[in-house]
């Protein structure tokens, strides 16, 4: 485009000095983030395989608080979530010119929290540290650090000055603000929130100690499996449910056109992109959280996918019972006769959809695109608002260890196992 500068008066015949043969602008261009939110996707949802490092330190989990335990898992300048994980790279214990990996974790321990460091070094036994603060569990590390440190003449180290929330990543600027988004973290009382609450996800919880088996402490009886199996005859292939109807209706008037008809695959597909828009989590009637229909939904939707880390038997019956003896609430599910998908620490929403003797919905395995997919539908036309629950499916046990049921449907059988 020719464009001409200003032209003064009486210079018409002078236009030629003052025409400009180029023209071209630099515009800056802000480009606006949500990074706290994006964090907090990929903290959240670990099986899309994001990974979350600051400097040395690398989340691997955000992990979770119920509300009996928000009084005693928090100090005035952190929070601490039971599941807790973070790598963090540091110098040696052994040599004191090498670094090596520190796992960090917080568990529960008789109702107080437990900081763990596992220590990680080529050519070594693991070796692993407790104690009762991140102070503390710390400070089993910087002493022999600074000892070897100053016997190899490399830079002093002060241990004194180096704090265990620090070290272990709970005073993260991301990693704080996802945690004051935890639900309920209000009630840390003694807590001074950095950021304010910034409800990244509304989680309302409220405790139910007679709910769902998913959510039920152990006591001291003998160890029960619990573990949620799918539907009868819901362990199905691609292939061999191909041509179901997503979207057929339930009563009304007669369909003037043949219902529209589905692959599977592409149900798949078009629910990992969109299941968000179809649940929400809120007060449940039946146990604590429970997962809600966001609009509404026909018979045979798929809902949401069952998330979790699968699982041999033996590594799952070992996981479990170590949740059982930690009084936490398990979250597994049953692929077939040799795998578990656990959900306890890394599993999504689907973990939370409690149990009733009259589900809306149906858990299946389906096997296509080269795995396991943990999928549930509606097993009827599901209402905007209404809660999703599907039948866990139990192992019957006897009335020693009997779980009873609340799910306050007329047909309830009283007891989930």
């Amino acid at each position: 485009m020719l464009c001409h500068a200003h032209r003064p008066r009486g210079t018409a015949g002078q236009a030629l000095e003052h025409e400009l043969r180029c023209f071209a602008v630099f515009r800056r261009v802000y480009v606006q983030r949500d990074e706290v939110r994006q964090i907090a996707t990929a903290v959240r949802q670990p099986e899309l395989g994001y990974t979350f490092r600051v400097g040395s330190l690398v989340s691997h989990a955000m992990g979770q608080l119920t509300p009996q335990q928000m009084a005693a898992f928090h100090s005035p300048t952190a929070i601490f979530p039971v599941g807790y994980e973070a790598c963090r790279i540091y110098w040696s214990m052994r040599h004191g010119n090498r670094r090596c990996r520190y796992i960090c974790s917080v568990e529960e321990r008789e109702g107080l929290p437990e900081f763990t460091i596992r220590v990680i070094e080529q050519g070594y036994q693991d070796l692993v540290l407790t104690d009762t603060s991140p102070k503390g569990v710390w400070d089993k590390v910087l002493g022999p650090v600074a000892d070897k440190r100053s016997e190899s003449s490399t830079l002093k180290l002060f241990p004194v000055y180096l704090k265990g929330e620090d070290l272990f990543g709970l005073t993260v600027p991301a990693v704080v603000k996802i945690s004051e988004s935890l639900p309920g973290v209000e009630a840390c009382d003694r807590y001074s929130f950095r950021y304010g609450r910034n409800p990244l996800v509304e989680l309302p919880l409220v405790f139910n100690p007679a709910g769902s088996a998913r959510a039920q402490p152990r006591t001291t009886s003998p160890y029960t499996s619990l573990v949620i199996r799918p539907h009868p005859q819901a362990v199905v292939g691609n292939s061999a449910r191909s041509n179901q109807n997503v979207a057929q209706g339930e009563g009304g008037a007669p369909h003037s056109k043949p219902p529209v008809v589905h692959p599977r695959s592409s149900q798949y597909r078009w629910m990992k992109s969109e299941w968000r828009a179809n649940v929400y989590l809120a007060r449940s009637r039946i146990q604590g959280l429970g997962l809600f229909a966001a609009r509404d939904m026909e018979k045979q939707t798929m809902v949401i996918e069952y998330n979790g880390t699968i699982l041999r038997n033996e590594v799952a019956t070992r996981k479990e019972k170590s949740y059982r003896t930690q009084n936490r609430a398990v979250f597994m599910f049953r692929i077939d006769s040799e795998h578990v998908v656990d959900a306890t620490r890394t599993g999504g929403l689907a973990r939370y959809i409690n149990h009733s003797c009259a589900p809306n919905c149906v858990a299946e395995v389906v096997t296509f695109e080269r795995g396991y997919k943990i999928i549930i539908s509606c097993g009827r036309r599901i209402d905007k608002g209404e809660e999703l629950c599907f039948d866990y499916q139990f192992d019957t046990v006897d009335s020693q260890h009997k779980i009873a049921c609340h799910c306050g449907a007329p047909e309830c059988r009283k007891w989930i196992n």
